[in-house]
């Protein structure tokens, strides 16, 4: 099954406008960095887990646009910020059209404190990998629910900080627009 989903896994960048049934976009941000018997679903170096996830909604049954928080531990989100914030997104990612096209898009947030506190410098390094095992587990959901996505690290930090309305010391990492396949 693992090689299966792998052979599957690809990135894509033209979407379909459809809405994502609810309980999909639940387990996309679930299998993102939820919870399971007290741990996350990825690794983290020492258990610091600095990671904040974020979704920017256009079209999610049952949820307002708007940009919401993750809180998994709790296993449910809390609206963060009110309005179509889609194209904006796009804007900030250097006019990726997919962004906006997206039916939502992950947001990879970090907290370096939290883990360079414990590692210093290297610290860094350790959350650029949580990332990746992040990233990995979306790109593997998608292709299992035969979604969409692609990573996405190109963006203006400064501009995603602001159209989320991060917290100071809040960092985007690393963004996954998650739709339908156009193709």
């Amino acid at each position: 099954m693992l090689k299966e989903l792998l052979m599957r896994r690809r990135s894509v960048r033209r979407f379909i406008k459809r809405v994502m049934p609810r309980e999909l976009f639940d387990y996309l941000l679930w299998v993102s960095y939820g919870e399971v018997n007290g741990r996350l679903v990825v690794p983290s170096g020492g258990a610091t887990y600095p990671i904040h996830i974020y979704a920017v909604l256009g079209g999610v049954e049952g949820l307002e646009a708007g940009v919401y928080r993750y809180l998994n531990r709790e296993g449910k989100i809390t609206l963060h910020l009110k309005g179509d914030l889609m194209r904006d997104l796009s804007r900030a990612c250097l006019n990726q059209r997919y962004v906006a096209e997206a039916s939502f898009n992950i947001v990879i947030a970090v907290h370096y404190p939290r883990i360079t506190s414990v590692y210093g410098e290297r610290g860094v390094r350790y959350a650029i990998l949580e990332a990746g095992h992040i990233g990995q587990n979306i790109y593997l959901a998608c292709a299992e629910e035969g979604l969409g996505t692609v990573a996405i690290g190109a963006f203006n930090d400064e501009l995603v900080s602001r159209v989320l309305g991060l917290p100071k010391g809040i960092d985007p990492l690393y963004i996954f627009p998650v739709g339908y396949p156009a193709e």
